[in-house]
């Protein structure tokens, strides 16, 4: 935790990977409202409680880390020169800085090409930081797609594109192809896992959560009450392309339902059955796999699954 003041607001702030939480000391700050062109707002579009004097902290997430403290009245601003990492949203999302709310990447061209031969290949690079067993395991889960669609990821040549597999600050992936290298996160402790692989390789080949699907609220509910303050963003629901296939509780790109949980209560809840097991997933499920052969073109066929799995 690292602490500093500006114009008398004290301000602590502790780096989470890929993005930046700040805790403000509201009491603290001098009420002003002076504002300039160059305002970043908090990538949560966060709004601090009122009236002011009844709380002492607010947590915003912001999307600079070199900052300063522009105003701090209703809500808390910030400007400051923009990180290139890329900021993290729905817990494993990369984004670049200014495109929180961007279209699913299907609607700006994101797919990686289709060779002649019918096949996508996606070249990958995977780092040295993991020990041969990890290295093995990250091999299987890239190889699992070719077992059932036309996605190939084949060892980086000399290509532009590609997904460089590392180890950074936790599972996280752009959604679709970005051109150049773009990082796969998957750290040593807590990522190296076939359903986390494939989760993040889901991602980078164009796929968003399933819980983000716009036709998600007839499927579950969102419990927003016992989300983590400031946390909210990431249960957003987007236009996508659901490829004709039903909403899918067993879908390895499912949260679980105490995602961002702040009291240990749901977040998610099925309906109208709540007892449908959600984020359980060790596998790709057979609409995960139907998804990308249809999103993808690619010639195999597979079964679409209706039944739902449920607590025991």
């Amino acid at each position: 935790m690292i602490s500093s003041s500006h114009k008398g607001c004290k301000i602590s702030y502790k780096k989470v990977p890929q993005m930046l939480t700040l805790i403000i000391s509201i009491s603290e700050c001098p009420l002003t409202s002076q504002y300039n062109d160059n305002i970043l707002h908090s990538s949560s579009n966060f709004t601090c409680p009122s009236p002011l004097n009844n709380i002492d902290l607010c947590t915003v997430v912001i999307q600079n880390l070199e900052m300063t403290l522009v105003n701090c009245e209703s809500y808390c601003v910030f400007i400051g020169k923009d990180l290139a990492d890329p900021l993290v949203v729905e817990g494993d999302i990369a984004v670049p800085y200014g495109l929180q709310n961007a279209d699913p990447c299907t609607a700006r061209g994101c797919l990686w090409p289709k060779a002649t031969d019918g096949n996508v290949y996606v070249p990958y690079r995977i780092s040295n930081q993991y020990s041969q067993r990890e290295t093995n395991t990250i091999i299987d889960g890239l190889r699992s797609f070719a077992q059932s669609t036309c996605v190939r990821f084949t060892p980086l040549d000399r290509q532009r594109d590609f997904v460089d597999i590392q180890s950074q600050g936790g599972c996280f992936s752009f959604v679709g192809r970005r051109g150049g290298a773009q990082v796969v996160s998957l750290a040593r402790q807590g990522c190296v896992f076939q359903s986390t692989i494939q989760h993040e390789l889901l991602h980078a080949l164009g796929f968003d959560h399933e819980q983000s699907r716009s036709d998600r609220d007839t499927h579950i509910r969102i419990l927003l009450e016992n989300v983590i303050r400031g946390m909210e963003f990431n249960f957003r629901k987007i236009q996508t392309r659901n490829l004709g296939t039903p909403y899918d509780y067993n879908s390895v790109m499912h949260y679980g339902r105490f995602a961002f949980s702040s009291n240990r209560q749901p977040t998610i809840v099925p309906i109208p059955d709540a007892n449908v097991a959600i984020g359980r997933a060790t596998q790709m499920s057979p609409n995960d796999i139907l998804r990308i052969n249809r999103l993808y073109n690619c010639s195999m066929s597979t079964k679409i699954e209706h039944t739902p799995h449920y607590w025991h």
